[in-house]
């Protein structure tokens, strides 16, 4: 993977806008009924840097950035405003925020995932990116000790244990994340508006599987 583990500047990404996207495939049928599938297990994020930008200097930031990325060569972090906590954006991340599985006395790596929920549905999101010293780690509820009690790798996402949790333990984690990307163009078009304004109107930023 041709990755950079760098942030885009934040102070650029606020008031940006975009999403999760899915895909289904919908067919109707002769009977007017519709039969739905999709090929992605999970959702794929899109989004407009250009939104935020608001004088020349942001301008010269980006450009920088996109060189030092070389366009859409090299991926990069991404903090997306309204989902980048374990938690709701307006609580403080816990140990206890999200179950990232269960102990059976062998296993000693538990891959980091935030649980979206409405009624009895629930979509798991793999989370690949945690913020470095954000990541906090309990079992059944007693909060474990980064370096002491367990690592985590802030390149893939995954918490490693020194000894295996005993079978039945809980094991949760609380964190802030980032959203892996690249620019989803090589060209980027800037007009001076005025000496201390500029203008970029399309930055478009998508999601990486990684």
């Amino acid at each position: 993977m041709q990755f950079h583990e760098v942030r885009f500047p934040t102070a650029l990404s606020f008031g940006s806008i975009g999403g999760p996207e899915r895909r289904t495939d919908v067919v109707t049928l002769a009977s007017g009924f519709e039969e739905r599938n999709t090929p992605w297990a999970h959702s794929w994020r899109r989004y407009d840097a250009g939104i935020g930008l608001r004088s020349m200097d942001d301008i010269d930031t980006l450009i920088a950035f996109f060189e030092a990325r070389r366009g859409q060569m090299y991926g990069f972090r991404w903090k997306d405003w309204a989902d980048f906590k374990s938690c709701k954006p307006s609580a403080q991340v816990s140990a206890t925020d999200q179950v990232i599985g269960t102990g059976d006395g062998v296993a000693t790596e538990f891959a980091l995932r935030k649980a979206y929920a409405s009624g009895d549905a629930v979509y798991a999101r793999p989370v690949a990116k945690p913020v470095v010293g954000t990541v906090l780690v309990a079992l059944d509820g007693a909060a474990q000790v980064e370096g002491a009690d367990f690592s985590v790798d802030v390149v893939t996402g995954v918490v490693s244990f020194v000894a295996a949790p005993s079978t039945g333990v809980l094991v949760t984690a609380g964190f802030e994340f980032d959203v892996p990307v690249r620019f989803d163009t090589d060209r980027i078009q800037t007009s001076a508006a005025t000496f201390q304004a500029g203008e970029v109107p399309d930055v478009p930023v998508v999601e990486l599987r990684v």
